[in-house]
């Protein structure tokens, strides 16, 4: 007779708790999965990130490197016999080699200042491809520096010049690295053509535009000579692959003249006639930004090879397989209440990641007919056998103009309804929430608050006039659609109208400093990261005068009220509400000066506040920094709420 386990809350620290898998990858004889693994130490203050081996046919596991840093980017030699992945082992990442019937991982490249990666085999499996500087010693970041680039620092990377990264190809049986590429480029997402002989990829970070987010589409060929596909001004690229012929390329993009919002669509190119088709201009949700192998595509009639693409729906993102050739069409192959995202494919199967609200992953297979699904790891198991994780409540509502709007509600284990209530908003603006893990919620439900999210406009996965409402209305809508989720939580009997909290990251950073601005009726706020002054934002923040134009529809001396009535520095002076700013340091996204400026106005007008700084870490530390700015940032928030809520 089995005992069964006494289940627990979710606790303040449990998110740290969970195993993560990053990238994965189907080996050629579709046996086995290899994949990178993150844990957390938290009594020794440590993050691995370690290799995987998962057997398909029974689900085992066989942990394939061990080190005290990150091993990671797994890929498969095309004749299965070796994991080219990347480690800090040594010091600077570099490419090893790992013999898949056992031995030692033997270290491939030396470069001094390391390599990017991935790491991307030659067709015929002799040479490797990566990205990685061409800076043979790092700059003296003491030393007076000129800047000459019009976006010069960007978050998570640093200042640019430091950070481009040129194409290498290194031979499999030994020599140097050579060098294919020399550009002033952030040189990315490398693609060997189908016979080996050129390398398609993206070159970002043009000196002299601040569109940053997109890239050229280029191919450089084994001598180094390179030819640009498409420009900047052609669209927004974000991905591409060749097709198996050689002379067509797959694009994931939006077209350069829509709002920054705009769905992202599969476009065909051709290369001789420089033709581009866009496959997906009927699917009203777009595609997302993933890996797309080519099969066949007997699933979809009259087709002859088809595309896996992740959608993003109404909270839910799904696997659609999209013909490539014939009539546009597509089909849902993977849906549900969850999160999917693709990470490999053959000609018989996919291999993907599923998550939820109580999980932030594990991976699965399945046919690519849409049958023998099945779960291959189980790497959180015992965390989630231990937790009693809330109730989901789902709230469908309309705002006062009409609009439909989408939100959840995780209702505590604890007390009785109506339940002290978090609203937490989403960054972006265009990100989303829905059946996807997210990284506080649980800890702030376990403690017995409700905790309410919602896609106000602005969010993906409710089609372009959705997504792109925003543009020049920052603030103004969303907010309203956020209190009128809020009003609906309240009417139903779930939320208590007396202890209410608001929070958010980045844009939801933003969205809390606004609303707070607006309304008193919150009891405690956290604003972390956020942006509060859009004139500065717009020559301080590395996408501010590119994503400005796009988002606030002109410049600030051509459209002052805009930006006056979008920031909430207008109306600081008017905030009541006990405010918890969070701000990294060295974030360039949303600069720290952002904070500061709103930290300054709320002291000077009487408003409690308080400031947690994070010192030396860029936009989403508290998701994915050291455990110690993770734990802070949680210690942070939770306190925040349970001192004024």
């Amino acid at each position: 007779m089995t005992s069964k386990i006494a289940k627990r809350n979710f606790d303040i620290l449990d998110d740290l708790h969970y195993a993560r898998i990053g990238s994965a990858r189907l080996s050629p004889g579709g046996d086995y999965a290899v994949c990178d693994l993150t844990r957390h130490d938290l009594d020794n203050d440590l993050t691995t990130t370690s290799l995987w081996r998962i057997d398909l046919a029974n689900g085992d596991s066989r942990q394939l490197t061990r080190s005290s840093g990150s091993d990671s980017s797994p890929a498969w030699s095309p004749d299965g016999e070796q994991i080219a992945f990347l480690s800090d082992r040594g010091g600077a990442k570099q490419v090893f080699l790992l013999p898949i019937d056992g031995g030692e991982a033997r270290q491939l490249t030396d470069l001094p200042g390391g390599v990017d990666g991935p790491p991307v085999w030659s067709p015929d499996g002799n040479s490797i491809a990566f990205t990685a500087s061409a800076q043979s010693e790092p700059r003296d970041p003491t030393a007076p520096y000129r800047v000459t680039r019009f976006v010069y620092r960007f978050d998570g990377i640093g200042y640019v010049d430091d950070a481009i990264q040129n194409i290498y190809i290194q031979p499999i049986d030994g020599g140097g690295a050579r060098q294919l590429t020399d550009d002033a480029h952030l040189d990315r997402t490398l693609r060997w053509s189908p016979d080996g002989r050129k390398i398609l990829y993206l070159a970002s970070f043009d000196p002299d535009r601040s569109d940053l987010f997109s890239a050229k589409l280029r191919v450089v060929d084994l001598d180094g000579n390179v030819e640009e596909l498409l420009g900047l001004d052609w669209g927004f690229i974000k991905n591409a692959g060749w097709l198996p012929d050689g002379e067509s390329i797959m694009v994931v993009a939006s077209r350069g003249d829509q709002p920054m919002a705009t769905k992202d669509d599969l476009w065909i190119l051709e290369r001789e006639s420089g033709l581009t088709v866009n496959r997906t201009a009927d699917l009203p949700t777009g595609i997302e930004v993933q890996w797309f192998p080519v099969f066949s595509a007997a699933q979809i009639p009259k087709t002859e090879s088809a595309a896996l693409v992740n959608v993003v729906e109404r909270g839910k993102r799904g696997i659609y397989a999209v013909a490539l050739n014939g009539p546009p069409q597509w089909r849902q192959l993977l849906g549900g209440e969850r999160t999917t995202t693709l990470h490999d494919a053959d000609g018989e199967r996919m291999l993907y990641l599923s998550g939820d609200l109580e999980n932030p992953g594990d991976l699965y297979i399945a046919s690519l007919n849409r049958t023998n699904e099945r779960r291959i790891t189980r790497f959180n198991d015992e965390l989630l056998e231990g937790i009693a994780f809330p109730r989901v409540e789902e709230l469908l509502y309309q705002t006062e103009d009409g609009t439909p709007i989408q939100g959840w509600l995780l209702l505590p284990n604890d007390g009785e309804p109506p339940y002290p209530t978090i609203l937490y908003i989403h960054g972006g603006p265009h990100g989303w929430y829905g059946n996807q893990y997210g990284s506080d919620f649980q800890m702030l439900a376990g403690a017995g608050y409700a905790l309410l999210f919602v896609n106000p406009r602005g969010s993906t996965g409710y089609g372009d006039a959705f997504a792109t409402a925003l543009s020049g209305n920052w603030g103004l809508l969303d907010h309203k659609d956020l209190l009128d989720g809020v009003d609906y939580a309240v009417e139903a009997g779930f939320a208590d109208p007396n202890r209410l909290g608001i929070c958010g990251l980045s844009y939801g950073g933003y969205l809390t400093c606004y609303t707070i601005g607006q309304t008193n009726r919150f009891k405690a706020a956290v604003a972390e990261n956020p942006i509060t002054d859009l004139v500065s934002r717009y020559g301080t923040a590395d996408m501010g005068p590119w994503g400005s134009l796009s988002e606030l529809g002109g410049r600030p001396h051509e459209i002052p009220e805009v930006y006056r009535r979008g920031s909430p520095i207008t109306y600081a002076h008017r905030c009541r509400t006990p405010t918890l700013l969070i701000q990294c340091e060295d974030d360039y996204r949303c600069p720290a000066g952002q904070a500061e400026q709103f930290f300054g106005h709320l002291k000077a007008n009487g408003c409690v506040a308080e400031m947690l700084r994070i010192p030396g870490q860029s936009h989403v530390a508290s998701i994915t920094g050291p455990i110690r700015v993770q734990k802070a940032q949680n210690e942070a928030l939770l306190d925040w709420m349970q001192r004024y809520v």
